[in-house]
């Protein structure tokens, strides 16, 4: 039989969503800040000449550039002040957060609460301006270099002065970008930052499927490569909305206590998702491969073949291009790294066997405490490597044969995984707030009725 919850929930509907002023307003204030990043994207940094983009653009195409390029909405390849987007506040917050695993003075402040949690932002804060820093500066010597060879100069004044400027562009870029999204947590619907990443993917996902339907009418792509894409595509989500919904339901048994209807035992279940990490490990992976990546890219730009140091990095980009071997291994070890890293980071054992046990709650044929403790870990475990293979799973193949086949990156799964997931939390939450609106809606008619009846 439903819950009083689950009727609700089923019941919502538009009328609901039409009352709920607070979520509208959220919403819009939701709406507005993902129209401020879109445009951000188009402010070019200054000293760029724009007739370089292109050449730029046909330089790194295919490359793993194109990538991240997808990520950031099409602002790396137009240079502009939020190119490198939030990756370098992603990697930032990674370095912050295995930092306060292995170091035990990081792990106390962890323990201080609400307090210890805005230190730690702010360390990851600073960590974010020097990441920006150092790659903005990468990203600047790059340019200069860029179309030497071809007659074409990428940079209409280079020196320091121009380096310095490019730097201090991109820091407040991202800087900018990482306040919108705590802004969108705080005061919108939905994580900020993934409603950020989310928005690039999707900017540019009209101009492929344009491309796509154009490589159809043009004769370079088939009628039947069309309709496999479109097939593969309608696959992958319905696959993705399967196993990000996929549970494995623990069932919890407590004392047995004296009701109306006689002496009861209460039975509930503590839900453990298939993918308790969510969308993380790619973005942390892609994040992680983006700061190194950039700095090999554009130092490539640089160096000549003749030598030992442009030798190593004229080969290490060529060995790093999308849809290479090296590049996918490096890709999929930290997709797996990150699934198991962050699920223990979201989901403590011991904790959760201590609260079982302060509530008198126990797993049937399992001893209360420490038994309970490794049990739990025990089956976290084992669905965790589940959760990495269907992640690893959708994020490498796909990019392995769109890669082979040459086509665009935004179909990848990587980019769908992302957009599928921050919808379903995104959506979630709008129901969450419906939710609650309802409930607002019933105590306030019952505290009528009460009125009335006196």
């Amino acid at each position: 039989m439903a819950s009083a919850a689950d009727q609700m929930s089923a019941s919502l509907s538009l009328a609901n969503f039409s009352k709920a002023t607070e979520l509208k307003k959220r919403l819009w204030f939701t709406l507005g800040a993902l129209i401020v990043f879109r445009m951000l994207s188009y402010v070019p940094l200054p000293g760029i000449d724009p007739t370089a983009l292109g050449l730029l653009a046909q330089n790194t195409k295919g490359g793993v550039l194109d990538f991240f390029n997808s990520f950031s909405g099409g602002s790396l390849k137009r240079m502009s002040v939020t190119a490198l987007g939030v990756m370098p506040y992603i990697t930032a917050s990674i370095v912050v957060q295995l930092a306060t695993s292995l170091s035990p003075q990081l792990a106390a402040i962890k323990k201080e609460g609400e307090s210890g949690r805005k230190r730690l932002n702010q360390y990851t804060r600073y960590g974010t301006v020097g990441l920006t820093a150092l790659q903005g500066y990468f990203i600047a010597v790059g340019l200069e270099a860029l179309g030497a060879n071809q007659g074409v100069q990428a940079v209409v004044m280079p020196g320091m002065l121009f380096r310095l400027a490019a730097v201090v562009s991109l820091i407040g870029g991202t800087m900018f970008l990482m306040w919108l999204g705590e802004q969108i947590t705080s005061r919108g619907i939905g994580n900020g930052i993934s409603l950020i990443i989310m928005a690039g993917i999707v900017a540019n996902l009209p101009v492929t499927i344009v491309q796509l339907f154009e490589g159809g009418r043009s004769g370079s792509v088939s009628p039947l490569t069309i309709a496999g894409v479109l097939i593969a595509v309608v696959a992958l989500v319905l696959f993705i909305c399967f196993m990000e919904r996929a549970q494995r339901r623990i069932l919890i048994q407590y004392p047995k206590r004296q009701t109306a209807r006689g002496v009861q035992a209460d039975r509930s279940h503590l839900p453990l998702k298939i993918n308790t990490a969510g969308v993380i490990p790619p973005i942390f992976a892609s994040s992680l491969l983006l700061m190194p990546l950039t700095v090999s890219q554009f130092a490539g730009n640089r160096v000549s073949g003749e030598s030992t140091w442009g030798d190593i990095i004229i080969t290490l980009n060529q060995y790093l291009q999308h849809g290479s071997p090296l590049f996918m291994l490096l890709y999929g070890a930290g997709i797996i790294f990150f699934s198991f890293f962050y699920t223990a980071v979201v989901f403590n054992p011991e904790e959760t066997a201590d609260n079982l046990k302060r509530y008198g709650g126990f797993v049937p044929g399992i001893r209360p405490g420490k038994k309970t403790e490794e049990y739990l870990d025990y089956v976290l475990t084992r669905i965790t490597v589940i959760g990495a293979a269907y992640l690893a799973l959708i994020c490498l193949v796909p990019e392995y044969l769109i890669s082979a086949m040459g086509a665009s990156f935004l179909l990848g799964g990587t980019s769908l995984l992302i957009v599928v997931n921050v919808t379903m939390d995104t959506v979630a939450q709008i129901q969450s707030h419906l939710l609650a609106h309802q409930y607002g809606d019933l105590i306030k008619k019952s505290k009528l009725k009460s009125g009335r009846g006196r």
